[in-house]
């Protein structure tokens, strides 16, 4: 299990790193979710992965899986929805300014 969710979050990152580094602002956006659900995938590994166990200590209850990373994967989850917004919204207004999604360092007067 730790071999298929190592490899999971190795891939994820990979694909990620791939798709930032295109020059298109779409595939940006899609690299930068790819990261995030490394992260998160992550942080949610990093609280042992234990089946059929309650996140909570109750009475009768000897052994249970610890909440912490639950919650941050929880908060991790909403802050990257938010922030992928804000880049779309900003890849979109950049689309309709210059007419295309390109992310290139030259201008028009350095092309000429």
């Amino acid at each position: 299990m730790e071999l298929l969710v190592a490899s999971a979050i190795g891939v994820l990152t990979a694909a990620g790193i791939y798709m930032i580094l295109r020059l298109r602002s779409f595939p940006v956006v899609v690299g930068m979710s790819l990261l995030s659900y490394a992260v998160n995938v992550f942080l949610f590994a990093t609280g042992r992965l234990v089946i059929n166990q309650p996140p909570i200590l109750r009475d009768g209850v000897t052994s249970y899986t610890d909440p912490i990373p639950q919650a941050l994967v929880l908060t991790a989850i909403v802050i990257s929805f938010g922030m992928t917004a804000v880049v779309v919204m900003l890849a979109l207004g950049a689309f309709i300014e210059a007419g295309n999604d390109r992310i290139d360092l030259e201008t028009e007067e350095d092309g000429q």
